[in-house]
């Protein structure tokens, strides 16, 4: 436990009807007891007070006290949290107050959730799903923050970690004991064990990505010869103006993001400079740009001006793969209409959106996934989980008893790694940095 109490504002700073102060350390609840001039209110449950600055007496808010002695808190320290009027005068009379009190110091960014991580309330992936949330935009990233948070992740991965340690358990047993009988199926007892860990981790690696990109959003980008009407359907999917529209070609010289909660899901589209020959050396990289950009998307759509059909732009036919939409646009002008393999849409008039915006509802759930039960969402997660499979190879290879263990407890400390287990300091200070003052 850290000796020094801590306190922030955990409402944020805007004027509100109610604002949410919280204390953390051993004197929570001396300081609690001060500004109530009472004795403590009764474990966990939500009490009346009128505050008063202990040294003038002078008369500060009435509020609502939570107390939560330790270990029974978020942090497992003494917690205290008292629900104030929101306004800004009321706000900082009682953080000033606070700040006289001996022992007391206003809270760094994340040192509740790292004070919750230290005393063992928050595994690592379990604190990362609590940053995801309080970031998350749309509903399919709060679904998947809450199962983080709930400790999918760390389940599955300390039930590999136990594997893993009965395992070693067993080859450090025959090393120990290798001058007497010991049943002959140990060892083999566990190379099973270590494979069955080690298919099950391939197989969680094995997800395209999903997590990740559940977390930092979907891309799709608009790519079309000039004039093709990407900016046009750009305004119309953000609903806004977003991208200048004109008749001459080569008006988008840069890539142009707009984000969309679309259906619960992250989206950014991005429109990009038409495809052609450009005229000048700024619309030249502005193509290669473009080209960049589709390599790297989730999903494309490719214009095609429906008024010029048959006529298809080969720059933008040679982009066609299995990531790609087709899509004539101008639909009110007339050109094919709408089949199995191409939507005829109409920016101007709304024609063939519902139904493309449809199509796309359907195509992000399944590169996206937010339904696996525990998804790897940081990188992080993915760089442990392949050093433990890495081990685990190793160990399977391995016909040396000593460095087999070796390479098991190498993958026990990979894992240990993704729950923070092992030191991960570099990784604790990223991340906490991260938070708001307050969380």
């Amino acid at each position: 436990m850290r000796e020094e109490t801590i306190f922030a504002l955990a409402s944020g700073q805007a004027r509100a009807g109610i604002a949410v102060l919280r204390l953390s350390g051993e004197k929570a609840g001396w300081a609690l007891a001060r500004l109530s001039g009472g004795a403590l209110p009764e474990p966990r449950r939500a009490t009346r007070v009128r505050l008063k600055d202990p040294e003038t007496g002078e008369a500060l808010d009435a509020a609502l006290a939570l107390w939560f002695p330790k270990p029974a808190s978020f942090t497992g320290e003494a917690v205290a949290e008292l629900h104030l009027h929101g306004g800004p005068a009321v706000v900082s009379g009682v953080l000033e107050s606070l700040s006289r009190l001996e022992g007391l110091r206003a809270a760094e960014p994340g040192e509740f959730t790292r004070r919750a991580f230290e005393n063992g309330k928050l595994d690592l992936t379990e604190v990362e799903g609590l940053a995801d949330l309080v970031a998350a935009e749309t509903a399919a990233q709060r679904r998947q923050a809450l199962r983080q948070l709930g400790g999918a992740l760390h389940k599955r991965s300390e039930a590999w970690r136990e594997a893993l340690l009965q395992a070693l358990a067993r080859v450090e047993a025959a090393i120990d004991f290798s001058d007497e009988e010991l049943p002959p199926e140990i060892l083999q007892e566990s190379r099973d064990g270590a494979s069955q860990a080690l298919r099950e981790i391939r197989a969680h690696l094995d997800d395209d990505h999903r997590g990740e990109r559940l977390r930092d959003g979907f891309w799709i980008v608009l790519l079309g010869a000039p004039n093709a009407g990407k900016s046009t359907l750009l305004n119309a999917l953000a609903q806004r103006d977003v991208a200048i529209v004109s008749d001459a070609p080569g008006t988008t010289r840069d890539v142009i993001e707009v984000a969309l909660d679309l259906n619960g899901w992250p989206v950014t589209v991005a429109d990009t400079a038409g495809l052609r020959d450009g005229a000048t050396a700024v619309e030249r990289e502005g193509v290669s740009r473009a080209r960049k950009r589709a390599a790297d998307a989730d999903l494309k759509l490719a214009l095609f001006d429906g008024t010029a059909w048959p006529d298809r732009d080969a720059a933008t036919s040679v982009l066609i793969d299995k990531k790609t939409l087709v899509l004539f646009t101008k639909a009110d002008l007339g050109g094919p209409k709408s089949d199995a393999h191409a939507l005829s849409v109409s920016a101007k008039t709304g024609e063939g959106m519902a139904a493309l915006l449809a199509r796309i509802g359907e195509e992000i759930p399944g590169r996206m996934g937010g339904s696996e039960p525990a998804p790897l969402t940081r990188l992080r997660h993915r760089a442990a989980l392949e050093d433990c499979a890495a081990a685990l190879v190793r160990f399977l290879a391995a016909t040396e008893t000593a460095l087999a263990a070796e390479d098991l407890r190498l993958g026990v400390r990979a894992l240990g790694r993704l729950t923070g287990r092992v030191d991960v300091e570099d990784v604790l200070d990223r991340l906490f940095a991260e938070f708001c003052i307050g969380k």
